[in-house]
């Protein structure tokens, strides 16, 4: 790429249209007077990966992948980091200057920057974490808190066996724990987290009984929209720090950003609010 191109970046997904990112790097590339672009490209299954090749040609300096596409463009990729193929997914592509593609995954970054902000006290080391859910997106947390030094893991899926796939795959810190039975390990937990699309606008809600949180104890949904989950409000109801998922959306996309246009972006109030809307 010439020095006088300008850079471009986007999102690929499919469908794309609820995609925040825009808005999101849109607002970066303002804030620091950057010259760039991102945009949103919704992309079939079939044409993903004739499009990954044809993009760097394009000009473009990278990508953020969203559903469907994490996992085959991994596949696709021609070297990925560590943490991309622990969780087996990615979420950011950054475009080589010969054209070739690095995977990386930032959710666990994301997920982890988030839950600092939001509970500065929580130690890892304090006690148990409980987490919902066993999709991509519990893949990226479990790494994330295996790596901070969480001393154990409860997790808990409707569908069992997706969980104890997880359990083989990142190991004895991590308890499987029924459905059914997830309302009683949230009395021990130090913090606990939903990784699922339960409570999220038109899904079900999270119906695990929350009367054994203890204050003092830490409560984030990934979910945001609605900002504020049922969830949440019954974690503020009972003396809980809760955090809400945006923040792990803002995170995530720094180090892409910073890969793409040269400059570490900054997650401000101003963000969260041009997000939102």
């Amino acid at each position: 790429m010439s020095g006088k191109q300008i850079p471009l970046a986007g999102v690929i997904g499919h469908p794309i249209s609820h995609s925040k990112s825009p808005i999101l790097h849109g607002h970066w590339l303002k804030t620091y007077g950057l010259a760039g672009h991102y945009i949103p490209m919704d992309v079939a299954p079939d044409d993903l990966e004739a499009v990954l090749r044809t993009l760097p040609k394009a000009g473009f300096v990278g990508a953020n992948i969203t559903v469907p596409h994490k996992e085959v463009a991994l596949d696709l990729a021609d070297t990925a980091s560590d943490r991309a193929r622990q969780i087996g997914a990615a979420n950011t592509l950054v475009f080589q200057p010969d054209g070739s593609i690095h995977a990386d995954n930032t959710d666990g970054y994301g997920f982890m920057q988030n839950l600092r902000s939001g509970a500065p006290d929580w130690i890892p080391a304090d006690g148990p974490a409980v987490v919902f859910g066993a999709g991509g997106a519990a893949r990226a947390v479990l790494q994330a808190l295996v790596d901070a030094g969480v001393p154990e893991i409860l997790l808990t899926n409707r569908t069992r066996s997706r969980a104890d796939r997880l359990k083989e795959e990142f190991g004895t810190t991590i308890t499987v724990v029924d459905w059914l039975k997830a309302g009683n390990v949230v009395e021990d937990a130090e913090l606990v987290v939903n990784t699922s699309s339960l409570g999220m606008h038109g899904q079900p809600e999270l119906r695990v009984p929350l009367d054994g949180l203890q204050p003092g104890a830490v409560v984030t949904d990934l979910v945001y929209a609605p900002l504020k989950t049922r969830l949440l409000e019954t974690a503020e109801q009972a003396g809980c720090t809760p955090v809400d998922g945006l923040g792990m959306l803002l995170h995530q996309a720094v180090p892409g950003f910073e890969s793409w246009f040269g400059v570490r972006p900054e997650v401000t109030s101003d963000l969260r609010a041009a997000v939102l809307g």
